[in-house]
């Protein structure tokens, strides 16, 4: 494709998938706007809950000719929509990239996490196999049967509008159950064309549903007795007080993943260039709209000259990121979703400054490469001094900005880790094997990572949380999600 190719080239309403069929909403349209050039590529419905309603009893209906649907004819179908991602691996990416902002290397990382996730599914004969003892008590036999559940809700974030809902959907249609995702208004376009894709592998009417909109649409989801379980990522606040709260009222199970402020402990012997090199792209990559992004640097020792070479290394290379269009291969650096989260950003930096922070790097000065507005765009931003409990320190920004404490040894860094509210991804960068594995056993943190800078599990491990980052007992991905997915159906056998 040509460098700046943009697959969305006119404007058009989506439309929900439901039963099947593209069903035009009668919910109020929305723009979906690209943060790049601030150009409308799409109008979205906010659909209303009697169209929830109506994709529930598609789905509803779907289920038990597909629960009856053999896992090897399931894994078919799942293989042609495997194969259907790779060919349209390209497109998707461009697309991610159109909608979100983000680079098009990201999204291409990102299409690739999420066919993973297919890949996976794809072994469901073996994965949902259940167990058996002969003779538990004489002449009687006992087995464990995993068994599909009914209908499940998808509850899709801006921030990886193609990647996450794959987190689930594949797994839960593996097992036998039907799905309804409901993405992100800001960021439609990715899942409506992993629906076209799916009714071109071939998944039967009402087993894969795409109903667009808001709270709506959410409210209707908690609400819905046929609804067996939820999966969300967002915010913490949405994600504790609606949807791990509701689901427990209405009896639903629930994968709550949520917000997070990561931190990456830097040790005096760490590998200099190496470290720096992952700290851009976890506290830059994807313009910091990242849960799993490094959000506090925390330097250890009382070596004036290393803290002052690095850091000043850092600043340097952070200085440098090319900052534009996605699509421009040459960029490193995205806008913003749109612009009240640029001014979210904004309103960071000057917190900062009022607690008493000081300011290396301004993420309001910036050049854009190319003529484009300059709404969502800000560029890379770093603190130093800044303290753990201040807001810059503890809050989450969803942003590019880098907030660098210093601490006298490691356990002063696990501990104002600990202490912070959030425990999804924190790092530690070192080449001691005796302080890394010391970090990993005390630190409160879901994902760890060891010389990593972004702790993105892999699809056949599950992705964790930990605190307030996390709500619910099993994870997205892998063996988690097909337990999530199932009930264990206990049979206790004899025979006169």
């Amino acid at each position: 494709m040509a460098l700046l190719e943009e697959p969305i080239k006119e404007v058009k309403v989506l439309k929900n998938y439901i039963g099947g069929e593209w069903v035009e909403s009668k919910g109020e349209i929305v723009d979906v706007v690209n943060p790049a050039t601030m150009k409308t590529i799409a109008k979205v419905p906010i659909s209303t809950k009697e169209e929830f309603d109506a994709a529930v009893e598609a789905a509803k209906a779907a289920f038990p000719d597909w629960r009856r649907t053999t896992p090897l004819a399931r894994s078919r179908i799942l293989f042609r929509f495997k194969q259907l991602l790779e060919e349209n691996f390209e497109k998707a990416s461009r697309i991610q990239t159109q909608e979100h902002g983000k680079t098009i290397d990201e999204s291409r990382g990102e299409t690739r996490r999420g066919i993973e996730n297919v890949e996976v599914a794809c072994g469901i004969p073996t994965l949902m196999q259940g167990y058996i003892s002969e003779d538990i008590a004489h002449g009687i036999d006992e087995w464990c049967m995993p068994t599909p559940l009914g209908v499940f809700g998808i509850i899709g974030p801006f921030n990886f509008p193609w990647m996450i809902p794959l987190w689930s959907a594949p797994y839960a249609v593996a097992t036998g159950n039907t799905i309804i995702i409901k993405p992100s208004s800001e960021v439609p376009n990715s899942q409506s064309f992993l629906a076209e894709l799916a009714e071109e592998a071939g998944f039967p009417p009402g087993v894969w549903n795409v109903v667009h909109g808001g709270r709506t649409v959410v409210n209707a989801m908690l609400e819905h007795p046929d609804i067996k379980g939820v999966t969300f990522v967002g915010s913490t606040p949405v994600g504790r007080d609606v949807i791990y709260r509701k689901c427990g009222e209405t009896g639903k199970r629930v994968i709550a993943q949520c917000g997070a402020k990561n931190f990456m402990t830097i040790m005096p012997d760490c590998a200099v260039d190496n470290t720096i090199a992952s700290m851009m792209t976890s506290f830059f990559g994807n313009t910091g709209q990242r849960c799993l992004a490094a959000a506090n640097a925390v330097i250890v020792g009382e070596d004036d000259d290393f803290y002052n070479e690095f850091v000043k290394k850092v600043v340097e290379a952070a200085s440098k990121i090319k900052i534009g269009y996605g699509l421009d291969e040459s960029v490193q650096m995205g806008p913003l979703r749109d612009p009240a989260k640029k001014q979210n950003v904004v309103k960071y930096i000057e917190i900062g400054l009022e607690e008493g922070a000081n300011l290396l790097l301004d993420g309001r000065k910036f050049t854009i490469q190319g003529d484009y507005p300059d709404d969502c765009f800000i560029g890379p931003t770093i603190f130093e001094n800044v303290r753990p409990d201040s807001r810059l320190g503890s809050e989450e920004i969803f942003g590019p900005v880098m907030s660098i404490m210093r601490v006298k040894d490691l356990d002063e860094a696990i501990r104002i880790t600990n202490a912070n509210a959030f425990g999804n991804g924190h790092s530690i960068f070192t080449q001691s094997g005796a302080a890394a594995r010391y970090y990993q056993y005390n630190v409160e943190s879901g994902n760890v990572g060891i010389n990593i800078g972004i702790t993105a599990p892999v699809a056949f491990f599950p992705f964790g949380g930990m605190k307030d980052s996390f709500f619910g007992i099993l994870h997205t991905q892998g063996k988690e999600a097909i337990r999530f997915f199932t009930e264990s159906k206990v049979v206790i056998q004899r025979w006169f």
